[in-house]
This record gives structure tokens, sequence and C-alpha cells, in this order.
């Protein structure tokens, strides 16, 4: 696929893995739709982007709220006239054990991991139906595959996001030429891990800090890669970890 003048949705482009990969994909010819809570840095983002020459639109939504979703859609057709894809890069990792029983931090992982990817798609399937292609492309994780202390409720949102990924792949990249991909990055340094609050999660995450992980960039070079494959093939799973981590 050819990235010029394609419009991408990303969510949770504010930071991190959305924010590197916005800019990589814009330097790269797409035009790209910049959805977060946080407008001051969406703003900021859409600036950096347009110095380098890139194409950027900010639409502020929370991917937990469907209509939000509906609103972006409608702002991004009106500026650009079609969506070509759509990046579910939103995400949270509150991580804690399950006897703490802090269902708030559950529901939340469930509310953004899971539902936030659920009405990405529900928003923008229609049109890429329409126009018979495009690609959708959802941020899972190592978690996905593995268990580690703390995640219970983490790895599940993953693990259904990546069956999910599987199972729209199925129906619709035959059907529809909707390419699916399911990127599962191990440990990246980003704020994701900034939203524990479970002191004893804290100390073991000690040990994962001395290691060398990746940078948001390497996973916006392989949501590029995905993007840029031809038509006849579709990246299933893309399961990226740093050297260091076991």
């Amino acid at each position: 696929m050819e990235l010029k003048d394609k419009v991408i949705i990303i969510t949770g482009a504010s930071s991190g893995i959305g924010e590197a990969t916005a800019k990589k994909l814009a330097k790269n010819g797409a035009k790209v739709v910049l959805m977060a809570r946080s407008e001051d840095q969406l703003n900021a983002l859409k600036k950096v982007i347009e110095k380098d020459h890139g194409q950027a639109l900010v639409a502020v939504g929370d991917v937990t709220k469907s209509n939000d979703f509906k609103t972006a859609l409608e702002k991004t057709v009106k500026a650009y006239g079609k969506v070509d894809g759509l990046i579910n890069n939103a995400g949270l990792m509150p991580l804690s054990f399950v006897e703490k029983l802090k269902t708030e931090e559950w529901d939340q992982m469930v509310d953004v991991n899971l539902k936030g990817v659920l009405n990405g798609v529900a928003s923008v399937l229609p049109e890429l139906i329409r126009s018979k292609g495009g690609a959708i492309i959802n941020v899972s994780s190592m978690a996905a595959h593995r268990y580690f202390p703390g995640g219970a409720v983490y790895c599940a949102t993953k693990s259904a996001v990546k069956m999910f990924s599987e199972g729209l792949r199925q129906e619709l990249t035959p059907k529809y030429g909707i390419n699916v991909t399911s990127i599962e990055p191990g440990a990246v340094d980003t704020n994701l891990a900034d939203t524990i609050t479970d002191e004893d999660i804290k100390e073991k995450m000690e040990d994962m800090q001395k290691m060398t992980t990746l940078e948001s960039e390497d996973i916006a070079n392989a949501i590029l890669y995905t993007l840029t494959q031809p038509k006849r093939v579709n990246i299933n799973d893309l399961y990226i970890v740093p050297s260091e981590q076991k």
C-alpha cells in the first residue's frame, strides 16, 4: 500500500507509540488524524508534523465513548473525504494483583483496551467496506501470549484484542480487502506504567527498568512496515520484543 495521501486515524496519538507512529506515517505521506483526550498535546504534535511538511488533523476524543469516534470520523471525512485506515493504539496498564480487588482499574482496562478497540472498528468499518479496502491495526501486546505478575486483567484484555483481530481478518480481508493486523510489543519505553498504583507491582517493575527496552519508534517502524506491504499481503500478527527480554 502506497501511503501517500492515505488517511489514517490514530488513537492514543498524544504520546508514546501513537505520537511516534503519527510522525512516522506523516513523514511517509499519510494524512494522519490524531485522536486522544489531550487537546493541547495533539495540537503541539500537529504543529511538529506540519513543520516537517506533513498533514495532520486533530480530533479530540475518548475511545470509550462511541459518539466521540463518530464525531472524529465525521470530522475526518469532512476534511479529507475518506478514511483508509485505523490504528487502535490507546491503552492503559494499571497492573495489580487480583487479590487487591482494584475493580475500578479493571473496568478502565476493559473500557479502554478492549471496548475502545471495538468502538474504533465499529466507527470506521462502514467507510472501509464502502471503499473495499484499507487497514485496521490493533496494538495488542506480548501480554496476549503470556501472563506476568499483576497482569491478569491486562493480559486478558490484550488477548481479547489479539483474537478479535484474527476474527476481523478472517471475516473482512477475503471479502472486502481490508487488511487486519495485531501488533504485539514487549517492553516499550513509554508512560504506560505510570498508571500503576499497586506498590507491590511497582517494586517488581524496577527489574524491567534495568533492561534496554524498545523505543516507541521501533513500534512505529513495525506499523509502517505493515501498512506498506503489497495489497496481497496481510501481516496477521507482529510480535516484537526487546533483545534482552526473556
